[in-house]
């Protein structure tokens, strides 16, 4: 194992589209950037990437399967080789590479599956590849499914064991309200044992427009945080997000141990 620093960065499907569901370059191209910055600081970053499900709707449009199950299956089947040839391409750009790992809950369970995981991962990271992963939702089986691709990018900065896990979605982080009333106080440093979870509002999300919401996520940062990843929820959207996380600037909601 080499002793570069490791990051994990999940970045939401609600980060890289726009009101009309539709896949935004620019903001596909600016997380490359800064992921490029990072590793001439030899800094690696894992890339958990969601996005499948809608790239391969924006193609498809409406079909006729009425199976929500084996809709997505079909819109991510379709979305995911779309999804990494937009980063395939934008990597080169920068002059990196980057590696598609998909994975089911399973290859996370003790013994032969998870050994082949390390080993996938270590291997891809010591050639300076950057894996993104992302659930493998043509062949996951709906009871074993990840509760979100949250959930997968915490299972994968414990197996690499990154320092940070920076969880980017639309909003600035995890506030005392509702984002948008003017009374709500962005949180920027939460402790595991802090009850936050009062703060949070429901939220309607359409189809293929993502699973977890900040309930999800604040569940997610504080057992990643217990594991003595520092874990962050910031906005995807914000100018060099990731960048100004790592220089320590007060950007996001920081949950710790």
């Amino acid at each position: 194992m080499d002793n570069k620093r490791r990051i994990v960065v999940k970045v939401g499907t609600n980060v890289m589209t726009n009101k009309d569901n539709r896949i935004l370059g620019p903001v596909l191209k600016s997380l490359v950037r800064q992921i490029a910055t990072l590793y001439e600081e030899d800094i690696l970053v894992v890339l958990v990437s969601s996005g499948s499900a809608i790239a391969g709707k924006e193609i498809l449009g409406e079909i006729k399967i009425e199976d929500d199950s084996k809709r997505r299956q079909v819109y991510s089947s379709v979305g995911q080789p779309r999804m990494m040839r937009h980063y395939y391409s934008i990597f080169h750009d920068y002059g990196m590479r980057c590696a598609q790992v998909l994975a089911t809950k399973r290859d996370f369970s003790p013994g032969i599956h998870r050994e082949n995981m390390i080993n996938c991962y270590e291997s891809l990271l010591s050639e300076g590849i950057i894996p993104i992963a992302n659930e493998d939702d043509a062949v996951s089986v709906t009871m074993s499914m990840f509760s979100d691709n949250d959930e997968l990018a915490s299972l994968v900065a414990e197996l690499i064991g990154a320092e940070k896990l920076i969880i980017l979605s639309d909003t600035d982080g995890l506030y005392t309200g509702h984002p948008e009333h003017d009374d709500s106080e962005k949180l920027n440093k939460v402790q595991i044992d802090e009850d936050v979870e009062k703060y949070v509002q429901e939220s309607d999300k359409g189809e293929g427009e993502g699973r977890g919401g900040m309930e999800s996520k604040i569940k997610i940062a504080k057992g990643t945080a217990a594991k003595n990843i520092t874990t962050y929820i910031a906005n995807g959207k914000r100018e060099d997000v990731i960048l100004d996380i790592m220089a320590g600037k007060p950007v996001g909601t920081k949950f710790t141990s």
